[in-house]
């Protein structure tokens, strides 16, 4: 039993910068949706809670794998920015959803670049 306590506590060490990283994301994006919420702008607290945590993910396991899986054959070569600049793609299209036009009239920039902005 003593070996299993030991191997998790083991486990929970190694990884807390990456749970770290995790819980900074989700704070700050539900700082920021907080902030836009109150001011009763679209893309709101769990918007931005989701999209802070998801990107953060994303990266975390682009950065990951590359550590993990380069060393198992020494003719893979692995990029982690690769998945990153796939989150600033995804987030460019979410954001134009966010963009709407009514006339003259054009709504939703600033939430579009902030949704942007989360990822950056």
């Amino acid at each position: 039993m003593e070996y299993f306590v030991l191997l998790y506590e083991e486990y929970i060490s190694q990884n807390m910068e990456m749970y770290l990283r995790l819980v900074i994301s989700a704070l700050l994006g539900m700082f920021i949706g907080w902030d836009r919420s109150a001011k009763n702008k679209p893309a709101g607290l769990k918007t931005f809670t989701y999209v802070s945590v998801s990107c953060t993910l994303i990266t975390l396991v682009s950065i990951y794998s590359v550590d993990v899986f380069s060393h198992s054959n020494i003719n893979i070569r692995m990029d982690p920015m690769r998945l990153s600049a796939q989150i600033v793609s995804g987030l460019g299209f979410l954001g134009a959803g966010l963009i709407l036009k009514d006339g003259l009239r054009v709504q939703g920039l600033t939430s579009a670049a902030m949704v942007f902005l989360q990822e950056v």
